[in-house]
């Protein structure tokens, strides 16, 4: 797959350019394009040798069908797996054989397009359909061409069926491909636009069904936004850094190069570029040492940036290849348990529990900001000149750690459980559908926990502008600062922290001047192995 503009940021994060036209081919399917696809910011193209890829993958499919024994060609499915399609002595004609296999197919679907619950929302479902498509096109389903030109139609026209939510354990999401297979050929309608309706081939739909579409664009979609939050938490941290007067101490390259993780290095580099002063007088610390909510953000946000690294590279392979059970090679079928997303779910579980210390740390930040004896400014930010009994920013604690909670729950890992369905033949399951939903519920309550810290420190430093003078900070504050309330009486703090939260997607953007890559000196000998906290 091949898109028009230049090469995505190394950590996968999504472009703010806009991008015309996507090429699917059936190779890997980057993370930023299908988010852009998503956002309706590109439109898809398809080459004639990925269709003409698709017709020769049919043509060996059905070759083998007619030579053997297929999965759910001509046996039924799950625990029926044994039971042939037509009996051995039954004398049938080829009319009737196609007949009874075309009866199959649709009995498979409309049994199968049993999802029940919540529907996804556009943006999941334009996401499923470009996944399934691209993989449709890798050639290894084996569905007949009329089927790939038939979605690739629907892609184009934006048409969006209904996708259920409730129905998938981790080994494909049978529910809601079954659900699109009956939308296609107009036995369901579609949820927003149209398409005209197309004839599945007799031995299309267990092929068309077998595949974790909804599940890997939903992980894409989550994933894209924790790349963005992530790099905005360390924008926030170096914002609350200053306004707190930190200590620079805590990120200097000596410190990092005693104890060299790849990841923690890199990220006191950039809170070192952020906050230290490039112009002007060098920045004052308040303390001889900061509390862990400043001093330990390298130690933190590293591993959360390794985690989600891990979990794109696993999305990436996920992406980038067809999984469907059977699998067309060269000389035929093969039987597999490649649809088994444990990688996947495991790399979920990883980055959701390596998320939530992040924002749990930016609470902590937070609770700073309140002190006046950490600030040297008023209680809760507040403008005690005015009125010694103001509350000020008091109540966006609460809201913080209401957030924080549902992080709590939604970073629980789900690869511990286990499952057995279908008289016991599928006797385990990655549950991946269920983390990467728990992922995209935990960046939204995360996005609220970063917009109450930013608030609070862009207040502070509304108070004290001297402590962010000089620094690559600066141009950020002034824009963020314009865009909140200037009063700082008593009022709803909502608006404000929506206004701040909106904001978070972009303000990453300032760390694309920061040099990649930061050769740390190498540690002395005498550099210090441990201590007191």
């Amino acid at each position: 797959m091949t898109g028009t503009t230049d090469a995505d940021r190394a950590d996968h994060t999504s472009r703010t350019d806009r991008i015309d036209r996507i090429e699917l081919d059936g190779t890997p399917l980057r993370v930023a394009d299908l988010v852009a696809i998503a956002d309706r910011h590109a439109e898809v193209t398809v080459p004639e040798a990925a269709l003409d890829r698709v017709r020769r993958s049919h043509e060996t499919f059905l070759a083998a069908r007619d030579a053997g024994t297929v999965y759910g060609a001509n046996t039924g499915v799950g625990a029926n797996r044994t039971v042939a399609l037509v009996d051995e002595g039954e004398e049938l004609s080829e009319e009737e054989v196609v007949r009874e296999q075309t009866a199959h197919g649709l009995r498979l679907l409309r049994s199968h397009a049993t999802g029940i619950g919540e529907v996804e929302d556009d943006r999941v479902t334009r996401a499923a359909l470009v996944v399934r498509l691209n993989q449709l096109l890798a050639g290894g389903s084996g569905v007949s061409p009329a089927v790939v030109r038939g979605l690739l139609a629907a892609v184009r026209a934006d048409a969006l069926p209904t996708f259920h939510r409730t129905g998938s354990v981790g080994t494909g999401d049978v529910t809601a491909l079954a659900e699109l297979a009956l939308t296609l050929i107009g036995e369901l309608p579609w949820r927003s636009g149209t398409a005209e309706p197309i004839v599945f081939a007799p031995s299309d739909s267990l092929p068309f069904m077998s595949s974790s579409a909804v599940t890997l664009a939903t992980t894409a979609l989550a994933a894209d936004v924790a790349a963005r939050q992530l790099d905005a938490a360390t924008v926030v941290a170096a914002l609350s850094f200053r306004a707190l007067r930190g200590s620079a101490e805590a990120f200097d390259e000596q410190v990092h190069a005693a104890r060299p993780h790849p990841g923690q290095v890199q990220e006191a580099a950039r809170l070192r570029w952020l906050t230290e002063r490039v112009s002007g007088p060098p920045a004052g610390a308040a303390r001889l040492q900061d509390p862990f909510g400043l001093r330990a953000a390298p130690q933190v946000h590293a591993p959360a940036r390794t985690a989600l690294s891990v979990l794109l590279g696993a999305l990436d392979r996920e992406l980038g290849g067809p999984a469907e059970n059977p699998l067309v090679v060269d000389d035929g079928v093969r039987h597999h348990g490649q649809f088994h997303l444990a990688t996947l779910a495991w790399t979920l579980d990883a980055a959701r529990i390596g998320l939530h210390p992040v924002f749990s740390l930016s609470t902590s930040r937070l609770g700073l900001l309140m002190r006046a004896d950490m600030t040297g400014l008023p209680p809760f930010l507040a403008d005690a000149r005015r009125n010694a009994t103001s509350s000020g920013l008091m109540i966006v604690e609460y809201v913080a750690q209401d957030a924080l909670a549902h992080m709590r729950v939604d970073s629980a890992p789900v690869t511990n459980a286990s499952v057995s369905v279908s008289l016991g033949l599928e006797d385990h399951a990655s549950f991946a559908i269920q983390s990467t939903r728990l992922l995209t519920s935990l960046v939204r309550s995360a996005g609220a926990v970063l917009a109450v810290e930013l608030f609070a420190a862009v207040r502070a430093l509304q108070m004290a502008p001297d402590r962010v003078a000089g620094t690559r900070l600066l141009p950020v504050f002034e824009h963020l600062v314009g865009l909140i309330d200037a009063s700082t009486d008593d009022r709803p703090l909502g608006p404000d922290i929506e206004r701040m939260e909106a904001e978070l997607p972009g303000l990453g953007a300032v760390l694309a001047d920061f040099p990649a890559r930061q050769a740390p000196p190498p540690a002395s000998p005498s550099s210090p192995q441990g201590g007191t906290s």
